[in-house]
């Protein structure tokens, strides 16, 4: 019998949920539809250039989910299940620290870390799970019929966490075992029909929409999947042009005429979904949630901690000035910082040390009998060096925060008199029995990897770039 390997595995499961959701949401097929349609577009208008952060295969089969949990255990099983598909958990977020309203969470990212894994299918799921323990949000008796309720449920079966495990060990499935894999680990983030416990999801709902929606239901399910597109303002146009409520903003860095860095994120508003809901007395009835919602994104180069140091510093001058200035548009606002700080191509941010690349030999440098210099700087100055950007794969504490905001029916409660609890990546690995990755770290391996490669070939000194 033949057996599916992991990218194989991992790129079934992000089709059939993305086939799942599409029948669950009918808008997030809509907004499939015109990401394609903008990729075409940008294809046809830029030829080659349009592939410069991943081939427009890639880029069209390109998803990230989301999903929420409630507790260490539950975070842990999930993290076998994504393990079965060549996924590892990547970074740590405190979405509690983004967010001036209620959103109760920690975050990490369950990805591929190999660059030909990410380039095979690079699916990856953002991953929160609840803090019944921050005092902030919950106080002491709430906390306690949280985690009991919490501890009562189960959301992934045994025989889908046996096979995960399986296919992680093997790093491969049986055909049928990977078919009964991939059924069960679909139906584990459908939503479910089972009624809603009314009176429960709406003392949650006080605290905080995020809240109610992970610990007020019995099952968890895809929150949302993101396609990617070249061009997000364009997008945002004609989704708007066909009649789709979009969120306020374009979450990330602005719209500008430099290099396009990091992550640029918006999504159509979350939609009143029916549900059924039992009433104190028994009763089902007809009603409605709106947790649910379909994100887009647009990926650029991933910065060094140095990068990323001036991107926050920009973040908090764009706030300053927006806050002196309310009638001044943000995007406005936020294009004159960048333009007037942030470099302004490629190659000054690969001097600068400010980006991630990978660099080969220029095969066109004409000879001159010269010597290479001993500074990547230089070396790419003066034409020694081609620098390709390294694509950032992960996400952006306060961008998800944002989003989350922006598909929150209220501000929720938070009680910022209180300490907060702790967590952090270590607390995390823990959890989890299984390390959370540094992005910086598997960035710069890829970078240095290069490197190495070119010093040896122009008979460099490798620690020398």
């Amino acid at each position: 019998m033949s057996t599916i390997n992991q990218w194989q595995l991992r790129a079934a499961f992000a089709a059939r949920l993305s086939h799942m959701y599409g029948q669950e949401v009918p808008a997030y097929t809509t907004l499939v539809d015109v990401s394609r349609e903008v990729n075409e577009d940008v294809l046809r208008e830029q030829g080659a250039d349009a592939e410069r952060f991943g081939s427009i295969s890639r880029v069209t089969a390109e998803r990230h989910g989301a999903i929420r949990v409630g507790t260490p255990q539950e975070l842990q099983q999930v993290a076998r299940i994504f393990g079965a598909l060549g996924m590892h958990p990547v970074d740590f977020y405190d979405l509690r620290e983004a967010a001036a309203s209620a959103v109760p969470v920690i975050s990490t990212a369950f990805r591929p870390v190999d660059g030909e894994e990410l380039a095979r299918n690079p699916f990856r799921v953002f991953t929160s799970m609840l803090t019944p323990a921050d005092p902030r949000f919950f106080d002491a008796d709430l906390r306690a019929r949280l985690e009991a309720f919490l501890a009562r449920r189960e959301l992934f079966p045994p025989e889908l966490l046996a096979l995960a495990d399986h296919a992680a060990a093997e790093r491969e499935l049986p055909e049928d075992e990977a078919e009964r894999f991939l059924q069960l680990a679909v139906q584990a983030f459908e939503l479910s029909p089972e009624p809603v416990d009314k009176a429960w999801y709406e003392t949650l709902e006080r605290i905080s929409a995020v809240a109610a929606d992970i610990g007020g239901v019995r099952s968890t399910h895809i929150n949302h999947l993101t396609p990617r597109v070249l061009d997000i303002d364009d997008l945002y146009r004609r989704m708007t042009d066909r009649g789709i409520e979009m969120i306020d903003t374009i979450q990330g860095p602005p719209a500008w005429k430099g290099p396009d860095v990091l992550l640029r994120q918006t999504s159509f508003r979350a939609l009143a979904e029916p549900r059924a809901m039992r009433t104190p007395d028994g009763t089902v009835i007809s009603g409605a949630l709106r947790v649910r919602f379909g994100e887009v994104e647009a990926r650029g180069i991933a910065l060094t901690r140095e990068g990323r140091a001036l991107y926050d510093e920009l973040l908090g001058q764009i706030d300053e000035h927006a806050s002196a200035k309310p009638g001044e548009a943000r995007s406005d606002i936020a294009r004159a910082l960048w333009e007037r700080h942030m470099p302004g191509t490629e190659q000054e941010l690969a001097a600068d040390g400010l980006a991630y690349f990978t660099y080969r030999p220029a095969d066109d440098r004409p000879r001159d009998g010269s010597k290479p210099p001993a500074d990547i700087g230089e070396l790419v100055r003066q034409g020694w060096l081609h620098a390709e950007p390294i694509v950032y794969e992960d996400f952006l504490p306060r961008s998800a925060a944002g989003i989350f905001q922006s598909n929150l029916s209220g501000e929720g409660t938070r009680n910022n008199d209180q300490e907060g609890t702790a967590y952090n990546a270590a607390w995390l690995s823990a959890a989890i029995e299984r390390d959370v990755l540094d992005p910086y770290a598997l960035y710069a391996q890829q970078q240095n990897t290069s490197l190495a490669q070119v010093s040896e070939q122009l008979g460099l000194n490798p620690s020398s770039l």
